[in-house]
């Protein structure tokens, strides 16, 4: 057969296999142009499951009547003009093929008017001949769309419909994704003249949180965290369920880049890793989460639907949604879920969150006595002095400035659930006492457990995960002879000015870096540093005689969580490493390291120095909030043994004389 141009309506229905697949590809389209026009209010109204009548009615900027029919025509579009508009989309649509494919494959009517037209148009093009017919209209200012019989110049592909239940079904899912995108958004959804959904617009908390509810249901909201956080250029913003809230099934998934939705790999692998450690195999994370990054720094023109982007730092990305994640579950843990507008002495909601069941907290003190010692003993004190403690954010870091906290209002409860029996009722007195009798008891026998556990062990953070670099953590001081003090301000930008009783002392944070990486690197005496594995496995060139010698190195670097294998004689393949390093330039420092094992020979302990020297931090230049992390950071490292360091990290100042100076005599 001879080469030729394929016929526009040929060319269009082509498109059409790509663009509708079945009628809730067309509610997606047609809604998100209605977002792109501004539209405050969509109305859906949906007949037998999409394939008799699709309207989507909107408020939005309208479109001129000249531009009705070429709106209709194949790469028609007001939302890109240039390469450079291309390469930094911020509009949900930009092919320009949605109306044209829908139009050949239904009988399509589209009205219109603007604030400038005294009267609406409408435009009618139908699958047969696609010609373009114009008439005036009754119309407020926006957006009608009528698709009437969809697929029906199609037979075979509207064969393949479900029934009429199972395509609003997926429209109803997809209006879901939609409402939870734009929250300041209308959207009520029809289906044979049935009201089914209304989404009203929320703009303060209450109204959010009740819009969460009405798309999620009232169970993800009990168990929901709010998280932010930000890099730069990069915004990370939701709700994520705590390890109480998870589910059997993923069915409350939900992700955005730039309002755009999302069912990429590279963040789904990024979210179930941060979920790893709390989730069983047989459980699911629920989550509704954004995020918002430099259009420039992503690529949404890779997959036909949309639902795939390509971002140009992935690793980046994926390990900042990584750390964001991990890191609000552990700081989640120790927020309590109270109720707006409430004093402190009516802030406990759940029984059980506060009062453990004795047996329960015999049962975990019996297994670990450190743990028990430092949590269930702050719990108790609280619980009988009716005054519960509630552990503050820790300070931003110099990475990453966040807030991890539990949605609060009234109609949200306890962030675990407490038992029926427990629910309506607060703790007696009596059971008051048999705590503080409880409390008296188990206080002395984990305090001799406490102190009696090997002088190593108490010195390091065994109960405490060691947190990724970036990721803000919440600081226990083991002992408090190990506090170095309170964090007045920073001088010079690279010191701490400490007050510690009358005493005034400044603290070197970049050797404070240094002891912090030390500490964390150094807790392999107690257990193997886990190893974190890459999302990409890395090649590193190395000497054709160190690559040799990697398999003898392999056994000795795996308590480090260092994670090596032979590619070839010059590469070797990094799999994993530890939290400690996972933000270093790894290209460098494996070659450097592998190097440093053959001309030495090292022992472990050296190997840990030497790794802690080559840490690299950002650019020195702190801010009080980042020096009152990092000195909290070393007080939760070390405890006592702190103490051994103070010749380099500590100087003391003597403000005698500017005492003295203010003596008038």
């Amino acid at each position: 057969m001879p080469i030729q141009i394929l016929p526009a309506r040929l060319a269009n229905q082509i498109a059409a296999g790509e663009v509708v697949e079945r009628p809730a590809s067309v509610v997606k389209e047609l809604v998100e142009n209605s977002i792109d026009a501004g539209a405050t209010r969509i109305d859906i109204d949906i007949e037998k499951g999409g394939s008799k009548l699709i309207r989507i009615r909107d408020n939005g900027s309208g479109i001129a009547k000249d531009e009705l029919t070429l709106a209709l025509s194949r790469h028609a579009t007001s939302k890109i003009t240039t390469l450079d508009d291309l390469e930094a989309i911020v509009s949900l649509g930009f092919r320009g093929e949605a109306l044209a494919s829908i139009s050949s494959v239904s009988r399509l009517t589209l009205t219109s008017r603007t604030i400038a037209q005294e009267e609406a148009w409408s435009a009618y093009a139908e699958g047969r001949d696609m010609d373009v017919k114009l008439k005036p209209a009754a119309h407020p200012i926006g957006t009608t769309i009528d698709v009437v019989d969809l697929f029906f110049n199609t037979p075979a592909r509207r064969k393949f419909l479900r029934t009429e239940k199972t395509e609003f079904t997926h429209i109803d899912e997809l209006l879901k994704r939609i409402a939870l995108s734009r929250l300041d958004i209308t959207i009520n959804l029809r289906h044979n003249g049935k009201q089914v959904r209304q989404y009203r617009a929320a703009q303060t908390k209450i109204q959010v949180e009740k819009r969460l509810a009405a798309v999620c249901g009232s169970n993800f909201l009990q168990h929901a965290l709010e998280v932010e956080l930000e890099h730069g250029e990069l915004i990370f913003h939701g709700w994520i369920s705590s390890p109480e809230g998870a589910r059997a099934q993923g069915d409350i998934q939900y992700c955005y880049v730039n309002g755009r939705m999302m069912k990429d790999k590279l963040i789904n692998h990024a979210i179930r890793q941060g979920y790893e450690s709390s989730l069983l195999a047989n459980q699911y994370a629920a989550y509704i989460l954004f995020i918002e990054i430099n259009p420039h720094d992503v690529d949404v023109n890779v997959h036909p639907a949309k639902h795939e982007v390509r971002f140009h730092q992935a690793r980046l990305v994926h390990d900042f949604i990584y750390q964001a994640i991990y890191g609000a579950l552990q700081q989640g843990a120790t927020l309590p879920r109270t109720k707006s507008g409430e004093d402190s002495e009516s802030l406990i909601e759940d029984k059980e969150a506060y009062f453990p069941p004795m047996k329960e907290y015999v049962r975990q003190s019996q297994q670990d006595p450190i743990e028990s010692y430092q949590s269930k003993e702050e719990q108790l004190r609280n619980a009988v002095d009716s005054t519960p403690s509630y552990p503050n954010k820790a300070p931003s870091d110099s990475w990453v400035s966040s807030t991890v906290a539990p949605l609060t209002s009234s109609s949200s409860v306890s962030r675990k659930s407490a038992p029926r029996s427990f629910q309506n009722d607060k703790p007696s007195q009596r059971e008051l006492n048999q705590y503080k009798t409880l409390l008296t008891t188990k206080d002395r026998e984990m305090k001799s457990s406490f102190h009696q556990v090997n002088e190593a062990k108490l010195n390091t953070t065994t109960d405490i995960p060691i947190i990724e670099k970036y990721v803000p953590t919440v600081s226990v001081v083991l002992d408090s002879n190990a506090s170095l003090g309170k964090v007045l301000s920073v001088v010079e930008k690279v010191f701490a000015l400490l007050q510690q009783g009358t005493q005034l002392q400044l603290v070197d944070l970049r050797y404070a870096e240094f002891l912090k990486s030390y500490g964390q690197l150094n807790s392999i005496h107690i257990e193997p540093l886990k190893a974190q594995p890459l999302l990409i496995p890395l090649s590193v060139g190395v000497e054709d005689g160190i690559c040799n010698k990697v398999l003898d190195y392999v056994s000795f670097l795996k308590p480090l969580g260092i994670d090596l294998k032979v590619k070839n004689s010059t590469n070797v393949i990094v799999m994993a490493v530890c939290q400690p390093i996972r933000q270093q330039n790894l290209q460098q420092l494996i070659p450097n390291l592998l190097r440093y094992l053959k001309d030495v020979n090292p022992s472990l302990e050296q190997v840990i120095t030497w790794l802690a020297h080559q840490i690299q931090h950002e650019e020195a230049n702190y801010s009080t909030a980042q020096a009152i992390q990092l000195v909290m950071e070393l007080e939760q490292l070390w405890g006592e043994k702190l103490s051994q360091f103070n010749k380099k990290l500590l100087k003391n100042i003597d403000i005698t004389q500017a005492i003295q100076a203010f003596s008038h005599e």
